[in-house]
């Protein structure tokens, strides 16, 4: 069974897809997809970082294209909005 929500996705083009979720009853990852672990160095034995392994019960891929969003200019992605000044107002 799937469910499904909405999502904006920003790669590798913006665009709406659908998703599915974790299941929110599952024994395994309590809803939250997958469990988080932590390792370390394999020569000093230190905190090396966090990893994260999914749970059987979705597929964090399975997801289908909705709807493409338009990508903004070059121009108006860096030109700040108009009608707006850094003068003080007196």
């Amino acid at each position: 069974m799937f469910r499904l929500r909405v999502q904006r996705a920003t790669w590798p083009r913006p665009a709406l897809v659908l998703t599915d979720t974790p299941r929110p009853d599952c024994p395994g990852c309590e809803g939250d997809g997958g469990t988080a672990y932590d390792y370390g160095d394999p020569e000093t034995g230190e905190y090396a970082g966090t990893g994260w392994e999914p749970c059987t019960c979705w597929d964090p891929d399975r997801r289908w294209l909705l709807m493409p969003l338009p990508r903004l200019s070059r121009v108006l992605r860096r030109s700040p909005p108009s009608g707006y000044s850094d003068e003080p107002p007196f």
